[in-house]
């Protein structure tokens, strides 16, 4: 883990945010390869789940949003986490996150240079010296709360969004009537969303401001564990598609004590991080619930009604009821940091690099840069230019080129394999002679002679059919 975070502050992926100030904890700013990565995964990701299907279509609701929305949902009055304090070493932590004990347990733990024991008191003890000498558990709402106009009072108080879900409930109706959309089908979204995380932790993993890449699928009741089933197998494919190691990624089903008040049943897509299986993405049957929630608060109906249907209580055409719906919500960030883990490896010394080499194996789709190109000698003016040239053919074509001409070509290499790049083209002598350059695949450092005006072509033909 730690060898990653340098490289990806030393590639120009993800930096400290507000550095030079020393920095803001759970803040990250995404450089020219990072936020070139994170695009990749969400374009992907819409590519798959909007434009490629016909029930499902994008919304991009507002970030603050009225705050009965809030209310209704739940948030205000229960979007929380349970926060202990330690009274020896004054780490402050999520009670539901503490290592575990039995009560009555005889705990060990050091205290002013002197190892004591003690007996728990409750079921966990500080995750920091694992005492069991804790403050009362109190109740720390995760929204972060502003004010909207130029008074601060009650009647201001806005929220900044804790998750996009909510902003494709309200806008159920809106985007079913002027779409004249049938059931079943989704609304899929994409942004920012903040939590004022007691715990922040493993990177960009958890931070208090993320990305979200959410869709609800809305369904008659009925068939709502068929499209769950559908679901779960889908967004796991997705992952595997884009080069996700199988054996780092499962499907794992909540248990009834672990299920969210308002769910039905739900999956976890878990990666195998360096610190234990983690949630990468959820899919849950919300049922009703949050339409349901949205109709009694606003007074307003959001029922949905097939006129084909039969209505069972009264036995004739004509059917109106509120939909159930299948969320998968995946984090953007989340996502990022769980294939560049994936992607990482160090390779020992070869015949190829004697020295061994740093490598990101990512998926040719999300790799930041699809292609680099080098002249092999830089105070050559043909070969600068013509590499140059060949730089904008790709650019031409909507494909991320990288030109670059610093240093020895071996190390040039070693920077686009630190980055992900799949393809390096050099641009050398025997370019003038008969028109061809030399592209070399970052997977296994083969080396073809191809000619110049197929290179745009076949960079494209292998990123699309990777």
């Amino acid at each position: 883990m730690q060898k990653l975070v340098s490289l990806c502050k030393r590639r120009g992926f993800v930096f400290p945010s507000s550095e030079i100030y020393g920095g803001l904890r759970s803040a990250y700013d995404y450089g020219p390869l990072g936020v070139e990565l994170k695009r990749n995964i969400m374009n992907e990701w819409w590519r798959v789940m909007v434009h490629e299907r016909e029930d499902v279509v994008g919304l991009d609701s507002s970030i603050i949003m009225s705050p009965r929305v809030w209310e209704a949902s739940g948030h205000v009055s229960g979007f929380s986490d349970p926060l202990v304090d330690c009274l020896v070493c004054r780490a402050r932590f999520r009670a539901d996150k503490a290592p575990r004990v039995e009560n009555g347990e005889a705990v060990k733990f050091r205290f002013e240079g002197k190892t004591l024991n003690e007996t728990a008191e409750r079921d966990y003890v500080c995750p920091e010296c694992g005492s069991p000498r804790l403050s009362e558990e109190r109740q720390f709402n995760l929204m972060f709360k502003t004010n909207l106009g130029s008074l601060q009072s009650d009647d201001s108080t806005v929220y900044l969004r804790p998750e996009t879900a909510q902003g494709m409930f309200v806008n159920f109706l809106n985007v079913q009537q002027t779409y004249r959309l049938k059931l079943p089908f989704g609304i899929a979204q994409q942004g920012k969303s903040f939590r004022n995380e007691i715990t922040v932790e493993h990177f960009i993993f958890r931070s208090c401001e993320f990305e979200q890449m959410e869709m609800e699928f809305f369904c008659e009741p009925g068939t709502d564990d068929h499209w769950l089933d559908y679901w779960k197998e889908e967004r796991l494919n997705w992952y595997l598609k884009l080069g996700a190691k199988p054996d780092r990624v499962r499907l794992r089903a909540h248990e009834g004590e672990e299920l969210a008040h308002y769910a039905k049943a739900c999956y976890d897509v878990e990666y195998r991080y360096p610190w234990g299986w983690d949630e990468l993405e959820g899919i849950a049957n919300r049922t009703d619930y949050d339409l349901r929630k949205h109709q009694e608060h606003s007074g307003k109906k959001l029922t949905y009604f097939d006129p084909q249907k039969i209505n069972p209580e009264t036995g004739k055409n004509g059917y109106r009821f509120l939909p159930y719906v299948i969320e998968p919500a995946a984090g953007a960030t989340r996502t990022a940091l769980m294939f560049l883990l994936d992607a990482y490896e160090e390779e020992p010394p070869s015949e190829a690099r004697k020295d061994g080499r740093t490598v990101l194996r990512l998926h040719p789709r999300l790799s930041p840069i699809k292609v680099a190109v080098f002249p092999l000698v830089k105070k050559d003016e043909w070969l600068v230019g013509k590499s140059r040239e060949i730089v904008r053919d790709f650019w031409n074509s909507s494909i991320n080129a990288f030109y670059d001409e610093k240093d020895a070509i071996g190390r040039r290499y070693a920077r686009q394999d630190e980055a992900g790049t799949p393809f390096c083209i050099t641009v050398d002598t025997q370019t003038r002679e008969d028109d061809t350059v030399t592209i070399r695949y970052r997977d296994d450092m083969r080396q073809d002679r191809i000619k110049v005006e197929e290179a745009v072509e076949i960079v494209r033909k292998k990123v699309n059919e990777s």
